[in-house]
């Protein structure tokens, strides 16, 4: 027993040293992977599809390198118009932050007045450094961008050998099949929490960016953006989502209508998407329970900070099908699910 807990703090020690190489490999795996997922989707309704006889009509090593050009381009794509639409938006709004700092003093002292509370400004985050702090940070962001790339090239270069690499490392049969059943059980399962968590993302991103420039709030996209991207983090990720821009029209509204309007829609996509329909969709998929998830996202928030938080959710369905594959873990594959239900052990 000692020795294990030895053991599971020297891991934790070792991941929270490391967190500057494990951070980029997690993220270009990530990457790969999607590529890779989303190369798979371009096989499948590509139109030079595979004949009744399992041959393409075109070569094999022609079709694959299409697919993947398509998917990369795809990921591509995606980021160009994130530059081109939220880049310029997101400028203005930190040259906004030295004039909301000061209106946000302004309602600190104003509230401190109507309430009768001595206000102490020296307790309010100075807002209008994030741009020196995003400045400063710039070159540390592109030599971590440079070993993202780096790390899925050589990816993408070895792909072709990961096979002959499985059967080198388990040479028993029946090893190699439960190991081959883990891997397929945790790329399904991945597929479609990525593919539901997205579709959700996206459509409340669209619908909040539709609701925000209704009720005239500035930097719409900015805000939508960031709807899209905190939905992949458990719980705090809905409450960043509506509190910033929230925040920002209670500071710059004349009236309390517009943040009273803004907070009722984005809780009520929130509630909507990410409260009833998502659950909905991942149930079967996961059955993780809602604990397990805080607690995971709580743990994996304090090693590894905002990107673990990211990845919190993937890392826990691995770690649940891993140990529901083994005698001697499946108890806590039960403690992590949602009911006590665990996927069937797939026998030696």
């Amino acid at each position: 027993m000692s020795n294990g807990l030895i053991l599971f703090v020297g891991i934790i020690f070792l991941l929270w040293l490391g967190r500057s190489i494990f951070i980029p490999l997690l993220v270009a795996t990530f990457m790969w992977y999607l590529i890779n997922a989303i190369s798979a989707y371009y096989r499948k309704v590509f139109p030079f599809n595979k004949t009744r006889d399992g041959r393409y009509p075109i070569p094999t090593r022609i079709f694959d390198w299409t697919s993947g050009i398509l998917a990369a381009a795809t990921i591509g794509g995606a980021i160009y118009l994130f530059i081109t639409q939220i880049r310029p938006m997101s400028e203005e709004l930190i040259a906004a932050l030295p004039a909301m700092q000061s209106k946000i003093l302004t309602l600190g002292e104003y509230l401190s007045a109507k309430i009768g509370v001595k206000f102490d400004a020296s307790l309010i985050p100075n807002i209008s450094k994030v741009a020196p702090n995003v400045g400063i940070s710039a070159a540390s962001i592109a030599t971590t961008i440079g070993m993202i790339i780096v790390y899925m090239l050589f990816m993408f270069v070895e792909q072709s050998t990961f096979n002959r690499k499985f059967a080198s490392m388990f040479p028993n049969k029946r090893q190699s099949k439960k190991m081959r059943y883990i891997i397929s059980s945790i790329d399904t399962n991945m597929k479609k929490y990525l593919f539901v968590k997205t579709f959700i993302s996206a459509v409340t991103g669209v619908l909040s960016y539709i609701w925000l420039r209704s009720l005239g709030l500035e930097f719409a996209g900015v805000w939508a953006f960031i709807v899209f991207i905190t939905s992949y983090i458990p719980t705090i990720g809905a409450i960043v989502a509506c509190s910033l821009p929230i925040l920002y029209s209670l500071i710059n509204a004349p009236t309390l209508q517009q943040p009273i309007l803004i907070a009722a829609g984005l809780i009520a996509l929130q509630i909507i998407f990410g409260n009833i329909l998502e659950p909905k969709l991942t149930g079967k998929t996961l059955n993780l329970s809602t604990l397990a998830i805080l607690i995971n996202l709580v743990f994996w928030g304090m090693l590894w900070g905002i990107a673990g938080m990211f990845f919190s959710v993937p890392l826990l369905v691995a770690t649940f099908i891993i140990t529901a594959q083994f005698d001697s873990t499946r108890w806590i594959a039960v403690l992590l699910s949602a009911d006590g239900k665990i996927p069937d052990k797939k026998e030696e």
